[in-house]
């Protein structure tokens, strides 16, 4: 609810979850629905837990852990040209960028398709968990990663 915006490393102070339900509301029609978003991510997390058994917070906590990124590039420029230059990632740019992949890609799941977007961020938090590559987070990064690694 804007409690973290004035203070620098504030949002780091924020659960985890809360944080996850803001990525959620990022699209045009979604966004500043946060009870929409908490009841998405409230079936989500029911439906995580029907299928693995497991607590879903730490199947997200796990998903986060395994699609962020390590290493990404930066664009130096040197008299006109333009170079990628592989850098490490910061701590808290790392949790930013794997949850907005892993909303990101329930978003594309749902668009388009019969299932929920509940649904679908159950089944991205698991395959994400799982280090499975058809997440759509896990692919990003290591497409990612790859191009930082040529890059270096």
């Amino acid at each position: 609810m804007g409690r973290h915006e004035h203070g620098r490393f504030r949002k780091a102070e924020v659960s985890i979850v809360e944080r996850f339900v803001n990525n959620l509301m990022r699209p045009g029609r979604a966004s500043g629905k946060k009870e929409r978003a908490v009841n998405v991510v409230r079936n989500a997390f029911e439906i995580v837990n029907l299928r693995t058994g497991q607590n879903p917070i730490a199947i997200l906590v796990k998903a986060v852990e395994n699609s962020a990124l390590c290493e990404d590039t930066t664009r130096l420029s040197y008299g006109g040209m333009v170079y990628h230059m592989a850098v490490d990632v910061a701590p808290q740019r790392r949790v930013d960028v794997a949850m907005r992949l892993l909303t990101e890609g329930a978003r594309k799941a749902s668009l388009y398709n019969p299932r929920t977007l509940e649904e679908c961020l159950a089944e991205e938090l698991i395959l994400a968990a799982g280090r499975d590559v058809k997440s759509h987070a896990i692919s990003k990064r290591n497409e990612i990663e790859r191009v930082a690694r040529s890059s270096r």
